[in-house]
């Protein structure tokens, strides 16, 4: 195939260039984080000016395909995970069905004191919960921060492998995660939490608190989960 465009009424030669660059994406000429040409090569690659480029690169770039980097060029963006709010899948499976390898790091496990939200969401006659504070990863990348509050009678999920999918675990115990409230807002991240998912401090960050309920109608657990943005999507 040639790489010169054809000029025509029906297709501007920044869309054609547009989906010659998503081609080469799709198929892996252009890797995940991996630099295009310049405008100055693309517009000897394909015989057209430096406004069509650009107009190519800027489109590709509200896309989400590509991002410039100040001083050193355009780089292709690692796709964002989805995750569908109208299905409960846990984060392990959402990674796995997008062909991404799922990882945890644990930052604690541990009784807490809910807060008065919590405690009105989860029916609970008292403040205290059982609280999980993990780093959920794709790929090795941090995406999320992720905060899990469940009744005491889920205090067993302490001496659980919580490396795993809790939703896993539950289900090996009977219980299945069925519906969902779903709450998004905009958070920006503390110092401690910019460390723990490797942004700069203030950086904003998606906020999904989330109150689950098992397939018998009951509060299962209540989730605060800060998402960076960049590497995590929802579709509602």
């Amino acid at each position: 195939m040639t790489n010169r465009l054809i000029p025509t009424n029906a297709e501007p030669l920044y869309r054609q260039l547009m989906a010659r660059i998503r081609d080469d994406v799709s198929s892996g000429v252009y890797p995940a984080e991996s630099q295009i040409p310049s405008e100055q090569e693309m517009c000897a690659r394909y015989s057209v000016s430096r406004v069509t480029v650009r107009r190519a690169i800027s489109e590709l770039t509200d896309e989400g395909i590509l991002r410039k980097q100040q001083g050193k060029g355009t780089f292709v963006c690692t796709p964002k995970l989805c995750r569908d709010l109208r299905d409960i899948n846990s984060f392990h499976e959402c990674c796995r069905m997008q062909g991404v390898t799922p990882g945890t790091r644990l930052i604690h496990a541990q009784l807490s004191h809910a807060d008065e939200r919590t405690q009105r969401e989860l029916e609970l006659p008292d403040d205290r919960v059982v609280e999980i504070e993990r780093v959920r990863t794709a790929d090795g990348v941090p995406v999320m921060l992720e905060t899990n509050s469940f009744p005491l009678a889920y205090s067993d999920l302490l001496q659980a492998d919580l490396s795993q999918s809790l939703y896993a675990v539950l289900e090996g115990r009977g219980i299945t995660p069925k519906r969902g409230i779903h709450e998004i807002s905009l958070h920006y991240a503390t110092n401690a939490q910019a460390r723990l998912l490797e942004v700069d401090p203030g950086q904003a960050l998606l906020l999904l608190r989330e109150v689950v309920f098992d397939q018998h109608g009951r509060p299962l657990h209540t989730s605060y989960q800060l998402i960076r943005g960049d590497r995590f999507t929802f579709r509602i």
